[in-house]
């Protein structure tokens, strides 16, 4: 069976997907995303020539890849939304507000060590309640449009 290399296509289309997704907020980063589905491929390569199975190289790359990724902001107030407020918002609205009051929440989060893991972390259920609390005094005082 032939093992097939990844190429940089693969690595910069996956990460833009992901970062469309869960970072909206770098999705103009061009750059950085090049940069980083460049480094994916590279190690790719290197793990795979340097005779490690496919699914090593998969994983050596994809955390490479996806470094600091893991946690989004984006994704955060989205959950906040959907969970808190669903019976203010249509579906379609959520995506559209988490873009509008991202950039009004950057004191919270600046208040928290963001890992890769902080999802699991006892300071996101604080977290998540001060979103909330910020979320309902602007739906409050600005209204949802």
């Amino acid at each position: 069976m032939k093992q097939q290399i990844q190429d940089y296509s693969y690595y910069h289309s996956k990460l833009v997907e992901h970062v469309e997704s869960s970072f909206p907020e770098r999705s103009k980063d061009s750059k950085f995303i090049e940069q980083r589905a460049r480094w994916a491929a590279n190690a790719y390569d290197g793990a795979f020539r340097a005779g490690n199975h496919v699914n090593n190289c998969d994983e050596i790359a994809d955390f490479i890849l996806y470094e600091g990724l893991h946690f989004s902001k984006f994704d955060t107030l989205f959950e906040v939304l959907t969970y808190e407020f669903n019976d203010v918002f249509d579906e379609l609205d959520f995506r559209d507000f988490a873009l509008k009051i991202l950039p009004h929440c950057v004191d919270i989060f600046g208040r928290y060590d963001l890992t890769d893991d902080f999802a699991y972390t006892t300071d996101y259920d604080l977290l998540y309640t001060e979103l909330t609390g910020l979320i309902a005094l602007w739906i409050e005082e600005n209204g949802i449009r």
